[in-house]
This record gives structure tokens, sequence and C-alpha cells, in this order.
């Protein structure tokens, strides 16, 4: 349930720079919208956000987009707005949330060979995140893993995909995660809470 009726989806790209939040929603505020969810990251000096916003009164994708970008001033905004419509790839089936994480050296198609294992079961990656460390890739993905799976045949075949490419795999239901990550926390001496929520990036 949105504030307003009238909701889009705008995704947004630009070079990183201090400032391109405050823009974008300065655009949004002008129209009295309201920001409803939105995911923002910035990957090797390229800012992206996505959002969705609903408002009192309809306006056109385009001349929203239009906005938007004329919010930005000297910095150049890729923005792309549409209508938002509810939707779901849970096919209707149960599903809990999982996060998988794997790390190993990096060569091509190593995001493929996941992602294709993952595809195959109707298994949805939701949230997902990559680096470079050194010489090895690290991989951290939210999923959405339908109910009827067996979470030890997953964890099983998820090492069968990643030992031919020198990978180590983990695969942990999203609350043990969180439970794990905060007692690392404690023990270090940090307070903050790690939460994963839709957006891992958030």
């Amino acid at each position: 349930m949105t504030m307003f009726e009238n909701t889009y989806v705008v995704n947004v790209m630009a070079d990183d720079r201090p400032g391109i939040v405050a823009s974008v929603t300065g655009a949004f505020a002008e129209l009295n919208g309201n920001v409803e969810a939105c995911s923002q990251t910035v990957v090797e000096g390229y800012f992206t956000l996505i959002t969705v916003v609903s408002f009192p009164e309809p306006i056109q994708p385009a001349e929203l987009a239009q906005r938007v970008k004329s919010a930005g001033g000297d910095t150049f905004l890729d923005v792309h707005a549409r209508k938002y419509e509810p939707t779901s790839f849970s096919g209707g089936q149960e599903t809990e949330q999982f996060v998988l994480t794997a790390f190993g050296s990096d060569t091509p198609g190593v995001l493929h060979r996941f992602a294709e294992y993952l595809s195959g079961r109707d298994i949805n990656i939701i949230d997902f995140y990559s680096d470079i460390q050194g010489e090895n890739l690290v991989l951290i993905a939210q999923l959405e893993v339908p109910s009827r799976w067996d979470i030890p045949v997953l964890q099983a075949d998820l090492r069968e995909v990643a030992e031919p490419i020198g990978f180590t795999v983990r695969l942990q239901h999203e609350n043990i995660f969180v439970a794990t990550n905060q007692l690392r926390l404690s023990r270090t001496g940090i307070s903050e809470d790690i939460t994963v929520t839709g957006g891992m990036n958030d």
C-alpha cells in the first residue's frame, strides 16, 4: 500500500558525486511525492538508485524523468521512469529468504555459473553484491527459495557447482545469517546491528 495512488518506479544512474540523492528527492518533494522504497549503491564510481515513489496527482513518466534530470543541475543524470505495477515472481508458491555467500579466485563466468543454477530451481535473487578483494571474488546474494526445496540438498548442489572453480560457498537462512553477523560484531566490540532487508545495499 502506497501513500498516494499515482505510483512510479524511477531509476537513476550518474557519475558519482555528493548530493545526487538530495537532488533526486528534491525533485520528488517539489511534486509532493513520497518515497515508498529505494535502494542505492555506488559501483566503481557509478551511482545507481532505484526508487518507488507515489504522488497525489498523476504525472506522465517522461515528464517525471525530465523533472528529475533537471534537478541534477550540472551533473548528467540518466533517468528512466515508468508506472508502478505490483509484481511478484513467487508464482503463488511459499518462499523463505536465504543468503548465499561465496568466494574464490575471480574468473570469467563465475556469476553466470551460480545464477544459472539458482534460476533452474526457481530461486529468485532479490539482492546481489560482488566485490574483488585482492585476487578473490566475493559474492553475497539474498534469495527467495521456494519452500518445497530441501535445503541440505541445495547446499550440497551448490558445493558441487563451486568446487570445480575453486570457490567456497555457504547457503544460510536469513535469520541465521543476521544472528551470526551480530555475534561477530559483538565479539569485536562493535555494537551496531546488521540487518538484511529488501535491499542489502541500502
